[in-house]
C-alpha cells in the first residue's frame, strides 16, 4: 500500500497514539490489498459498552492522547446514563462505564451512544466514511449509498484520529455489485426477511419485494442481514440509490414463510434494535393509545436526539407504563439478563440477546409484539 509522506511520518509519530492508529490501518490495508488510504468524513466507534471492552480495553482508552480528526460518534452504552439503576445496573458497572465514556470524550467523541447514528449525521450518496456497528454500516451503504466497510470498533477508531481509511472493498464501486436476486413472496415482515437471507448468502443481495418499503423498514432489513451473515451492503429493486447501476444476477433464490426464534411465553417486550425512530415511536404509541396499560414488562430503546424531539408523547408512553431507554439497548445491556423469555420484532436481538445475554429470544412484527404486551 503506497503511503505519502506525511502519512509515512505518523506511522513512525513520536506520538504513540498516532503510530499505533496508523499501524492499524496499514495492516488492515495490506491484508485486504488496499491501494492507498482515502480519507473519510466521519467515524462510528462501536463496542464501547463496559461490557464489552472490560478492564483492558479501558486502560488502553484512557493511554490515548491524540484527538479525532472527523466527526466520531458513538455506539449504545451498557446502560441509560440516567436510569441505570431502574435498570438494575451495578454501581461498579455504571462507574466502569462512565471512565469509558470520559476517556472517549477527551479525545473528541460525541456521546451519541445510538446505533442509528445517521438520524444525526446522515453522510451523502458517495461519501466515504469509516463506521463500526454493523447495522449502521448496512444502513449507510444501502439506503443513502455511503461508502465504508464493516469496520471494528478498533479500526474505526484509528480512522477517526487518523481521518482516513484504506481504500478497498466497498469504499470501491465495482464491488458494491449484486451477487444474487432474492425473491420475496408475500407481505413478509422485512426484519424476519433479513434474518433469514443473512445465514444463507455471501456477497450482497437484490431483493425483489412486492411493495415498497418505508426507510424504517430498510434498516430493519440491513441490521437482520448483518446480524445473521456478514453482509454489510443489500439493493432494493426501485429503491435504494445504486440498485440499477449493475446487471442483475443471474443466481436467484425465493423467501417465504417459516417459524423463527424461540418459542416461549415472554416476561419481557423489548423495541428498539436497532433505535427506534420518531416514525416507530409514533406508530407505537398510536397502537398503544387504544390498548390502556401494559401486562408485561415493556421496554423501548431510543437515541437521545429522538428522545428529546418525541419528549411530550415519550412522556405520556411513561405514565402508562413503558419505559423508555436511551443511550443503551437490550443486546448491549446486561439488565435483560434478568430475564426469561424476551419477544422482540428485530432479527438482530432475536440473534444478540441469547449470545451475549443468555436469555431466550421469540419473534414477531411490531404491532404483534404491542398486542402481546397488553395480554
Amino acid at each position: 500500500m503506497d503511503l505519502s509522506r506525511e502519512e509515512e511520518k505518523l506511522l513512525n509519530s513520536d506520538d504513540p497514539t498516532l503510530a499505533k492508529c496508523m499501524e492499524i490501518l496499514v495492516a488492515l490495508g495490506e491484508i485486504f490489498e488496499a491501494d492507498r488510504l482515502i480519507p473519510v468524513t466521519s467515524a462510528h466507534v462501536s463496542g464501547i459498552s463496559y461490557g464489552n471492552i472490560g478492564e483492558e480495553g479501558l486502560e488502553w482508552l484512557k493511554g490515548f492522547r491524540a484527538k479525532v480528526k472527523v466527526r466520531t460518534t458513538l455506539n449504545p452504552a451498557g446502560m441509560d446514563l440516567d436510569r441505570w439503576r431502574e435498570m438494575g445496573i451495578s454501581e461498579e458497572f455504571f462507574r466502569k462505564q462512565m471512565e469509558v465514556l470520559e476517556a472517549l470524550k477527551r479525545i473528541g467523541a460525541e456521546l451519541t451512544l445510538t446505533c442509528t447514528p445517521y438520524y444525526i449525521n446522515r453522510p451523502s450518496f458517495g461519501e466515504h466514511v469509516a463506521w463500526a456497528e454493523s447495522s449502521a454500516v448496512v444502513y449507510a451503504n444501502s439506503v443513502l449509498g455511503a461508502r465504508t466497510n464493516r469496520e471494528s470498533g478498533i479500526s474505526a477508531l484509528a480512522s477517526a484520529i487518523i481521518g482516513k481509511t484504506p481504500r478497498y472493498g466497498l469504499h470501491v464501486k465495482e464491488n458494491r455489485a449484486p451477487t444474487i436476486l432474492v425473491r420475496v413472496r408475500g407481505d413478509l415482515d422485512p426484519s424476519y426477511v433479513g434474518y433469514v437471507v443473512g445465514g444463507e448468502v455471501e456477497g450482497i443481495p437484490i431483493f425483489e419485494f412486492e411493495r415498497r418499503l418505508s426507510d424504517d423498514e430498510m434498516k430493519q432489513l440491513g441490521a437482520s442481514l448483518a446480524s445473521t451473515g456478514n453482509v454489510a451492503m443489500f439493493h432494493v429493486k426501485d429503491q435504494t440509490p445504486e440498485w440499477d447501476d449493475f446487471e442483475i444476477p443471474r443466481e436467484k433464490m425465493e423467501v417465504d414463510g417459516r417459524d423463527i426464534g424461540d418459542e416461549c411465553d415472554p416476561d419481557l417486550v423489548a423495541l428498539g434494535c436497532p433505535h427506534l425512530s420518531e416514525r416507530e415511536i409514533i406508530f407505537i404509541a398510536d397502537i398503544v393509545e387504544r390498548l390502556g396499560r401494559p401486562k408485561r414488562e415493556m421496554w423501548l430503546f431510543t437515541s437521545r436526539h429522538v428522545w428529546f424531539r418525541l419528549k411530550g408523547l415519550i412522556e405520556r408512553l411513561e405514565r402508562r407504563g413503558i419505559r423508555v431507554f436511551r443511550d443503551t439497548c437490550m443486546v448491549v445491556s446486561p439488565a435483560t439478563e434478568r430475564f426469561d423469555c424476551v419477544l422482540v420484532n428485530s432479527g438482530k436481538a432475536l440473534t444478540y440477546l441469547p449470545k451475549l445475554r443468555g436469555v431466550r429470544a421469540m419473534f414477531a412484527p411490531t404491532r404483534e409484539c404491542v398486542r402481546r404486551a397488553f395480554e
